[in-house]
């Protein structure tokens, strides 16, 4: 067990000690400040649009502070973000096995009497382990500035009309989504990492995940009867459970039908990986 921790230790070093490890956070830091700084000048006429959309749904809705608060806009930037957030995690899935290939380092590494299930185990973790990291860092900086800039209040949904979620209760959603969208880009994780064990070059496994994803998103889209019978066996499609946790009430038992759909492609992903590293021919 010692053993292993010190190589996902080793494994996350490398990864930090990578430039483009830094681009998911050094993006966020960046972008995630101008739209807070954007929405404090349009927050008024934002604020307006939201009343009007309510008043022209008819009923009455008290609502406790600014509609416009922190945790609208930390809710909003997940929607605008969690498209793009695989891209991010390709960068650096996709380099952990196949850099290493293209290095020729795996010739040095393999001959120590570590396994080579040992090995990739160690990568994997270590991926899943920024995975999480860059999703924690996303969304406490999300909900940090928004509610420090914006203030907290009831958070205003759109669904089937619109549900206002309580304070206490929209904390305990965000966190429920943030876990749901680690659990999404865990699978993205692990489709880049099946690809980088093919090859032994980093760019082919990130521009095959986003064909990927691109191409089956897509699909999941486009309402033709063929496409909405492949639609629930495509892993994309689940891609949007973390918004369920915003419902009201929580659907259950839609979220864990996208666990267990992205478990399995999960696992495929994995053991595929395994598959193939294990019996690969490090020295041609």
């Amino acid at each position: 067990m010692k053993f292993m921790l010190t190589l996902i230790k080793n494994e996350i070093q490398k990864i930090l000690g990578k430039k483009r490890s830094l681009i998911g956070f050094i993006a966020m830091g960046v972008l995630i400040p101008v739209i807070m700084i954007a929405f404090s000048y349009s927050e008024g006429g934002f604020a307006n649009e939201l009343s009007k959309k309510a008043k022209g749904m008819g009923g009455g809705f008290l609502v406790v502070g600014s509609i416009v608060n922190g945790y609208f806009i930390a809710h909003m930037i997940m929607n605008f973000l969690w498209v793009h957030i695989p891209f991010l995690i390709t960068l650096v899935a996709g380099d952990v096995v196949a850099g290493e290939g293209a290095a020729g380092t795996f010739r040095i590494y393999l001959i120590r009497p570590v396994s080579r299930f040992k090995i990739l185990l160690s990568k994997l973790l270590a991926v899943y382990i920024y995975t999480a990291a860059l999703i924690i860092f996303f969304g406490l900086l999300s909900l940090g500035l928004g509610v420090t800039w914006h203030g907290t209040g009831d958070l205003f949904v759109l669904h089937d009309g619109i549900l206002i979620l309580g304070p206490e209760t929209a904390l305990i959603r965000f966190l429920l989504a943030y876990t749901l969208a680690i659990f999404i880009m865990f699978s993205v994780a692990s489709l880049t990492y099946m690809f980088s064990s093919m090859v032994n070059n980093g760019i082919g496994p990130m521009v095959g995940a986003m064909a990927v994803i691109i191409i089956s998103i897509a699909i999941s889209n486009i309402p033709l009867d063929i496409f909405i019978t492949v639609k629930p066996y495509l892993f994309t499609t689940y891609f949007d459970i973390w918004m369920k946790a915003f419902y009201d009430p929580v659907p259950w038992d839609a979220i864990f039908k996208g666990i267990g759909v992205l478990a399995i492609y999960i696992i495929s992903f994995v053991s595929i990986s395994f598959w193939i590293f294990t019996r690969k021919d490090i020295l041609t």
